[in-house]
């Protein structure tokens, strides 16, 4: 970082001070830290971290965007190593710099962060707050993630890859093309969250919560299922050889979706329709259908 990025968030730091009208000894004593530190990010002579902005944020009433702004544009570097994106009007966009690779995140309020794209891999997160956050683009490699929250947040076509999410709130995510691979998914709460075009390949997902998540184009390849119920409507879905284990299709509609597995024995269905391709797919598969009716029209 530069020493000009440096005193501008410094001003930052300043200016939101000031208009709470608290001093540097006072926002000092409420960090936890010297007030002879405070003065020194002032300055621009040095630079809080980003667990030290994110308790900043909180005390100062703004978000971490509120620092990521005053980068100058053409110096943060994006996810494709460029130093800048264009806008539809041809000037610049500004872009964050945080590189949140590789860190230790426990217990922190990271809600609204935005555009970190790759900027996040192998990182271990523990009961971290996500809420409205917009991850989009987002690329994960190797990452433990446990208790966190990101209710309401966007992860349209992220990528995550050999990451372990346990115990995590997805609530009304969106996961448009977003895609698992090679990752161990269990306890997370996905109700409510929109799972078009969303790819699972080679996971384990198991004793989550996805109650009236929405399934349109959803891909589940080599992925072992175990625990889930299933409700709502599924269309133009596929199950291309899973492993199930008491998994239930409960008020479901099943419309053009593919099963294709040696046997589908293990899966219940409680009071479903399917469509007669997805039906015939079914039945192929061994699939007990009594508790499906089928859909004519």
């Amino acid at each position: 970082m530069t020493q000009m990025e440096t005193k501008m968030i410094g001003n930052k730091i300043a200016e939101a001070r000031k208009k709470l009208n608290i001093s540097q000894a006072q926002l000092a004593e409420q960090l936890f830290i010297s007030a002879q530190a405070v003065g020194k990010w002032e300055r621009g002579e040095s630079m809080p971290d980003i667990v030290t902005l994110n308790r900043l944020a909180v005390i100062l009433g703004v978000d971490l965007n509120y620092f990521s702004e005053s980068f100058p544009v053409g110096e943060t570097e994006t996810a494709t190593g460029d130093s800048s994106h264009e806008t539809s009007s041809g000037g610049p966009e500004k872009k964050p710099g945080w590189n949140m690779s590789r860190g230790n995140w426990v217990d922190a309020d990271f809600s609204g962060l935005k555009n970190l794209h790759e900027k996040f891999s192998g990182s271990n997160m523990q009961r971290c707050m996500f809420n409205g956050s917009d991850l989009s683009g987002l690329l994960l490699k190797g990452n433990h993630v446990v208790g966190c929250d990101f209710s309401d947040s966007d992860f349209n076509s992220s990528h995550i890859r050999g990451s372990h999410l346990d115990n995590n709130i997805f609530n009304r995510c969106v996961l448009k093309e977003a895609e698992f691979s090679g990752c161990h998914i269990s306890g997370c709460d996905f109700s409510g969250a929109d799972m078009s075009g969303t790819t699972m390949k080679s996971c384990d997902f198991q004793k989550n919560t996805v109650s009236h998540a929405r399934w349109s184009r959803t891909s589940f390849h080599d992925t072992s299922l175990t625990n889930i119920v299933f409700d709502g409507t599924m269309e133009d879905c596929s199950f291309e050889n899973c492993h199930f284990k008491n998994v239930k299709f409960e008020h479901v509609t099943i419309v053009n979706t593919f099963f294709k597995n040696r046997s589908l024995k293990r899966i219940q269905f409680v009071d479903c329709q399917a469509d007669p391709i997805t039906y015939a797919f079914l039945k192929n598969g061994k699939a007990d259908v009594n508790g499906i009716t089928l859909i004519t029209t």
